[in-house]
């Protein structure tokens, strides 16, 4: 078969490994290959290849690469558990959320020891070392519910019995054998950086800093983001929603609308008490709200305002878009894109001498962006602080100095917002909170600007960078933070989100994703919206909020 990697074709035999394949074509370069990419389609390295075909192989550089092997270090820790302390111990761990590069992990029942660490991390070596084999074997699902019942794995037998699917994956290595949503490496010796480190009282896996995957990874502290994640994790533990199948027995059962009722409660007590912390801090006159893309800044200002309203306030929510610069004037990225992301791309000058204003008491002329023509324009819309009065100032600068630099400190109040996911689809399966975001852009954006997901999906990753150098730096300087995810969500988005993710051409560089994402949703069970209130946060992306959003 003739096989075509790059500019360069050769002749190969049918049946031949895509590991020996990458043998053939690649130097010095192979021993960072993890996966492939074989007409287009993703394909695990011990796969064999048997008609002609164009191949990438890709390494941690990539997004799927980088997904791989971090799932395949996952999985070596999973089997160097069980191989020191047992079944039952490696069922214990639950891989919870990231955090920087690092991947936080509890053990139910215990905080971990210093030396089950040790151990763990010295079992990880030898496998490593010895470069193990991964085998992936495709079992029939009621095979595959008795193995996961006969080891202990009660959460993957509650995710399959929703599963409308004849056959299951499982992966074996060292005695040890899981099921994995996601390709994994075809042997342990390639995951060679790495380090597990005890955190509060779990573990985190550390994965490699840099985007070539060759320096060592370091722990970094996030207390105020960990916090956040850690009650978010205790309410879903409380209320026995904690993962896909917990989800679905609810839905299943009829407990819909008790869960949103109960959910929506939680997230507006969460927004009364940020409200109380505002008054109780002094004479704050900037509340500061920022987040990345989608985690519902616009419809928690306005919420905020109406919980600061209650005590006494006279809050005005602003939106920071509305001070982008003429577009003629916007900076462009190296694609020679507008850059909407950076900070250049806001008048900040024009924003810090009216902020300014308003704080001495003068009556200001708010700007109102017009998207379609690229230029701010002014409506009347005048402005003037009185001794009640607070602005409530959103946009993905917010916690940035720089952007209000000119303004008082004792002044603002710092809100980060994101939607921390507080659901996972197994206890060794997590649902990374970048994946909700996305899937909540998607749906927004083809409701409000007729975007295919195909479009947003490929906007996607200028978005992820700019909150990468714009946003992230500065979250840890939040006053407090606020999780808008909703346990109950993917369930109601699957709905709205799935036909859109249909409609990507299997031909477009962005079909993977969309299949990656449809596969996700797959594991939970539809909900209907109709019991969503309509000031809820997921209403700024299905439609029907009472807010102008």
């Amino acid at each position: 078969m003739k096989i075509t990697v790059g500019n360069m074709t050769k002749e190969i035999p049918e049946g031949t490994s895509l590991s020996k394949i990458a043998d053939a074509f690649l130097g010095e370069e192979r021993s960072r290959v993890i996966l492939a990419k074989v007409n287009g389609k993703l394909q695990e390295m011990f796969k064999n290849c048997y008609w002609d075909s164009n191949i990438e192989f890709l390494d941690i550089k990539d997004t799927d690469g980088r997904r791989t092997y971090i799932r395949g270090v996952l999985f070596v820790m999973l089997a160097a558990v069980n191989a020191c302390y047992g079944m039952q111990a490696a069922n214990e761990i639950c891989v919870e959320h990231s955090l920087g590069t690092g991947i936080y992990c509890k053990k139910n029942g215990e905080p971990v020891t210093q030396e089950f660490i040790d151990t763990v991390k010295a079992k990880m070596k030898e496998f490593v070392a010895a470069n193990r084999a991964i085998e992936k074997k495709s079992m029939n699902k009621a095979n595959a519910v008795r193995l996961f019942r006969d080891h202990g794995m009660d959460d993957k037998v509650s995710l399959l019995r929703y599963r409308c699917t004849s056959k299951v994956n499982v992966y074996s290595m060292c005695g040890y054998t899981d099921y994995f949503y996601g390709y994994m490496p075809a042997s342990s010796g390639i995951l060679k950086v790495w380090d597990i480190v005890a955190y509060d009282e779990g573990i985190m896996v550390l994965m490699p800093d840099t985007a070539d995957g060759t320096t060592a990874p370091s722990a970094k502290s996030s207390d105020k983001l960990f916090e956040t994640l850690q009650k978010t994790n205790s309410w879903g533990s409380a209320v026995g929603i904690e993962l896909a199948g917990d989800l679905n027995n609810c839905i299943a059962n009829g407990g819909s609308e008790d869960l949103i009722l109960v959910q929506e409660a939680l997230l507006e007590k969460r927004v009364a008490e940020i409200a109380e912390m505002i008054k109780q801090s002094g004479n704050k006159k900037f509340v500061m709200i920022a987040g990345p893309s989608s985690s519902g800044k616009t419809s928690f200002s306005h919420r905020l305002s109406i919980q600061l309203r209650t005590i006494g306030f006279k809050p005005h929510p602003i939106g920071l878009d509305n001070y982008y610069k003429d577009r003629e004037f916007c900076p462009r990225d190296e694609f020679g894109n507008y850059d909407f992301e950076c900070l250049e791309a806001l008048d900040v000058e024009l924003f810090n001498r009216q902020m300014t204003q308003l704080l001495n008491g003068e009556r200001v002329e708010m700007p109102e962006f017009n998207f379609k023509i690229g230029k701010p324009e002014y409506k009347g819309n005048f402005l003037q602080l009185g001794p009640d009065d607070i602005l409530v100032i959103e946009g993905i600068h917010g916690l940035n100095d720089k952007l209000s630099y000119s303004l008082p400190v004792e002044s603002k109040f710092r809100i980060y917002i994101s939607a921390l996911t507080e659901i996972n689809i197994d206890r060794h399966n997590r649902i990374p909170t970048t994946d909700v975001r996305l899937i909540r852009r998607i749906v927004r954006d083809a409701r409000t600007r007729g975007s295919s997901a195909t479009e947003t999906i490929a906007m996607w990753y200028s978005v992820r960078r700019g909150e990468e150098m714009h946003i992230f730096p500065h979250q840890e300087s939040a006053d407090v933070m606020y999780n808008s995810a909703a346990v109950y969500e993917l369930a109601v988005l699957k709905t709205y989100i799935e036909p859109l993710l249909y409609g990507v051409p299997e031909d477009s560089p962005e079909y993977l994703e969309a299949n990656r994402l449809l596969k996700m949703l797959s594991y939970f069970l539809a909900m209907p919206s109709e019991s969503v209130p309509h000031n809820a946060i997921l209403r700024e992306f299905i439609g029907g909020s009472v807010f102008r959003v």
